[in-house]
Order: C-alpha cells, then sequence, then structure tokens
C-alpha cells in the first residue's frame, strides 16, 4: 500500500522533472505501486507527487465511482513527461475534488478538450485527444505534476463544498448512504 500525500505535504507544491531512464525499476515499481493504491480508493487520476514522487508521470483511470457516477470507462493509462499541447477556447465549470485534498469539492473552470503529448511506460511518444471528464482528469493530474493542486483554480471560497454537501446537494445522494 502507498501512503496519498496530503494538502500541506510540501512534496505535492514542487515541480517534477522529465523522466530520462525509463527501465528505472524505482520508478516503474513506484507508477505500479500508485496504480494499485488508486484501484484500492477508487480514483480517476493519480500523479507522481501525490506519492512522493519527483518524476513527470500520472495516471488517467476515468470510470464510474460514488465520487464521480458519471464518468465514462477507461482501462488506466500512465502519462510520462505528459505535455498538454493543445486546449480548446470551450471551458467547463464543474465540481473536482482531489485524493489529496480528501473531504472537499470546489469549482473549476477547465478546457473541455485537451490533446496531451506523452510517453509510454517503456518511452514510446504517443499523443491523446481527450474530452470532457477525461480531459479534467489530464488536466488536474498534469497540474499535479507542477506543483499545483485543484484549490489554486477555484476561484471564490464560495465555489468550496465538503464532500459530504457534494453527494447531498449536487449529487442528490442522502446523507445516510455510504460512501
Amino acid at each position: 500500500m502507498t501512503d496519498i500525500l496530503q494538502l500541506g505535504n510540501p512534496l505535492l507544491r514542487q515541480p517534477t522533472r522529465k523522466v530520462i531512464n525509463f527501465a528505472d525499476s524505482t520508478l516503474q515499481d513506484t507508477i505500479d505501486a500508485a496504480l494499485s493504491e488508486l484501484v484500492r480508493v477508487g480514483g480517476v487520476g493519480i500523479a507522481a507527487p501525490q506519492v512522493g514522487g519527483r518524476d513527470r508521470w500520472c495516471v488517467i483511470a476515468s470510470h464510474p465511482t460514488p465520487r464521480y457516477p458519471d464518468a465514462p470507462y477507461m482501462s488506466p493509462l500512465v502519462l510520462i513527461n505528459p505535455n498538454i499541447v493543445r486546449r480548446s477556447k470551450a471551458r467547463d465549470r464543474s465540481w473536482e475534488g482531489c485524493l489529496s485534498v480528501p473531504g472537499v469539492r470546489g469549482l473549476v473552470s477547465r478546457a473541455t478538450t485537451v490533446t496531451v503529448n506523452y510517453q509510454t511506460r517503456d518511452g514510446q511518444v504517443r499523443s491523446l485527444n481527450c474530452e470532457d471528464f477525461v480531459a479534467r482528469i489530464v488536466q488536474h493530474e498534469c497540474d499535479h505534476l507542477d506543483g499545483v493542486v485543484f484549490l489554486d483554480r477555484v476561484e471564490s471560497s464560495s465555489d468550496l463544498m465538503s464532500e459530504a454537501e457534494y453527494r447531498r446537494q449536487v449529487l442528490r445522494i442522502p446523507a445516510d448512504l455510504p460512501v
């Protein structure tokens, strides 16, 4: 089990460094541990700084969860050295949460489509076009790689809500149902 760092840990605010050695066993083991933890906690994305990593990688793994019941399904995808090269002018304001900021949701404006260039776990260069919720995950996780958390993107404190109130007000889930 890998601990997910929480807001206030200085590693979450440090930019990551480009991965050069794709065969590094520590890198690959850390990615494997993060993937396992992401599955265990039912998250839709995780980035290296959240598990104490200093290298530039993240995982996107959209799927319906109690936190994101309308999320589309995709298999987990590891993005190494991701770089968003295109963002649509069209934007959407939607609720985000974060495994490193438990219990809090915030309204964040993000591009509705992005193109991200990245490398695979063995160094192959790829490009991915993402829309809507998956584009939001990519932007959120790439922010982590630059030392930015979603709270930095919230425009006003009135755009913050506890997870319990989010479930009650936005998802319309009765408060007495378990998460």
